[in-house]
């Protein structure tokens, strides 16, 4: 796969303003750990190779286990997702997928049990500015480092 463009060249203004949000959002006061799997589960179902490479990576730099980063795809099967970190995976997958239909006043209670407004605004902005991420390195096809040992043929 080719890169179509360098969004960050295209726009710098526009771009920056999109990182001082992103930056915004994920210093709100959300856990470092919750934002990793919200970035992480927004950026599998978006199919972005370049977001889930680089939060698995910040994931585990700040010490993530390998074993909940395999299972996040899974984490409705997974006994190692506590309450609040399975509410804010399925509004993450609510907000991603919103075409599918609204967000159903079910969902919505568990997420207040488990977030205060305040933090459940803070984790929408958090679950829109990752796909904005998602849907800008998606279409114009940004280019992950590749992994170690891995060949481009891979």
């Amino acid at each position: 796969m080719q890169p179509r463009l360098d969004f960050w060249k295209a726009d710098p203004k526009l771009l920056n303003a999109v990182a001082a949000l992103n930056k915004a959002a994920t210093e709100s006061g959300l856990e470092h750990s919750l934002g990793h799997l919200v970035k992480i589960r927004a950026s599998q179902i978006n199919g972005c190779s370049f977001c889930v490479d680089m939060h698995t990576k910040e994931a585990r730099k700040d010490g993530e286990s390998e074993q909940r980063l395999y299972l996040v795809s899974a984490w409705r099967e997974s006994p190692l997702f506590t309450a609040r970190e399975r509410t804010a995976l399925a509004w993450t997958e609510k907000l991603t997928l919103l075409a599918s239909g609204p967000v159903d006043d079910a969902l919505y209670a568990q997420a207040l049990e488990q977030f205060t407004e305040a933090e459940l605004v803070k984790l929408s902005v958090l679950v829109g500015v990752i796909n904005v991420w998602n849907r800008l390195c998606v279409s114009f096809h940004a280019i992950h480092p590749l992994a170690e040992g891995a060949s481009a043929a891979a």
